[in-house]
């Protein structure tokens, strides 16, 4: 339905060279590339697993002694 011809893209163009100016494109377009490079990378890579925590309640009391003291 929509197609952005030639002329569209030229005034884009414009638009966004005077938006951030000439220096700053390049920052941008540089930006963008490692964005989609770690992307990227992210898909290839399979996923990793945290490790597993093993759930041992490590106590500092002496067996035999309570916290509370009756007296």
């Amino acid at each position: 339905m929509f197609t952005t011809g030639f002329q569209e893209l030229i005034i884009i163009m414009v638009i966004v060279l005077i938006l951030f100016g000439g220096k700053k494109i390049p920052e941008l377009m540089g930006g963008l590339g490692k964005g989609i490079k770690s992307f990227k990378k992210g898909l290839d890579e399979p996923e990793e697993t945290p490790p597993q925590v093993e759930n041992k309640s490590e106590s500092t009391e002496e067996p035999g002694k309570s916290e509370s003291s009756d007296s």
